[in-house]
């Protein structure tokens, strides 16, 4: 089966708000899934992640984590690396307690230096969260993203090596790619390639149990620029619905566009009707 997710409390969510108010109304429009938007900051509080398990159990709500954008595993800077690897255990955690599935990361800027040399620093951060799983995070995924510009570790084959290297599963963002590639990964062909090199690395049965992230996407010759609503955009969605439609892909596809809600009932139903 799979979701689609709405990125965030939907933007009708009744005031004052919150996450357990945003998965009563993402359940009221028949959303099945959101992403809890954690990019500022990791929350704290215990009580409050059960109080969301909870809620999310009663609404059948398919839960994922964006962790805090604030973090680089290829910093030259000791500090930063340390506190990034605490910032992403910590919403591993968290999302443990809250009952989410799959943790997105982007995990580092590559700072000019040797694409083998950015892979080995952020392998090697990595395997330090992951001493942590059995015992703080045994049922969360840890997802490092395809990133949209250049200047970013986060390439197809890059996510999907150190996926494959540690037993995790990545975080795909076809309009990441499309924006890295300026243009292109944006057509049934691309697409099916980029699934097909997924089930080369992680196995065939890896497609049932996907974090996909999608939206419109504005970019230029350095990648990304900002995310854009799905019809204000170039990007082909509805082939890419028809593809996901046709190779049975399982999992989440979290839309990131910012009309949220709207744009998150649009690729359900259109999907709905292949």
């Amino acid at each position: 089966m799979l979701h689609f997710a709405v990125a965030g409390s939907p933007l009708s969510t009744p005031k004052p708000g919150g996450t357990c108010e945003g998965i009563k109304r993402a359940h009221e429009l028949g959303i099945t899934a959101m992403e809890m938007e954690w990019v500022q900051q990791v929350p704290k509080n215990v009580e409050r992640m059960r109080e969301i398990r909870e809620c999310a159990e009663k609404h059948a709500m398919y839960l994922t984590v964006h962790a805090p954008y604030y973090i680089n595993l290829n910093s030259e800077k000791p500090e930063t690396i340390e506190a990034s690897i605490k910032r992403i255990t910590d919403a591993l955690s968290m999302a443990e307690l809250a009952g989410a599935h799959s943790v997105c990361v982007h995990a580092a800027f590559n700072l000019k230096m040797p694409p083998e040399t950015v892979y080995a620093n952020v392998k090697n951060a990595i395997e330090r969260v992951m001493e942590h799983k059995k015992k703080l995070f045994p049922h969360v995924n840890l997802g490092l993203e395809t990133m949209g510009k250049h200047v970013q570790f986060g390439t197809l084959d890059e996510v999907l090596r150190i996926s494959k290297e540690f037993d995790v599963y990545p975080v795909i963002d076809p309009a990441h790619m499309h924006a890295r590639a300026n243009g292109g990964v944006n057509s049934t062909a691309e697409w099916n390639e980029m699934l097909d090199t997924y089930a080369e690395y992680l196995g065939k049965n890896s497609l049932q149990n996907m974090h996909l992230h999608y939206s419109g996407i504005a970019y230029n010759a350095t990648g990304e620029r900002n995310h854009v609503p799905l019809q204000e955009s170039d990007a082909k969605w509805q082939d890419f619905l028809k593809v996901l439609k046709d190779r049975n892909i399982g999992g989440t596809c979290v839309c990131e566009s910012p009309l949220l809600e709207d744009d998150t009932v649009l690729m359900r139903d259109t999907f709905a009707t292949l």
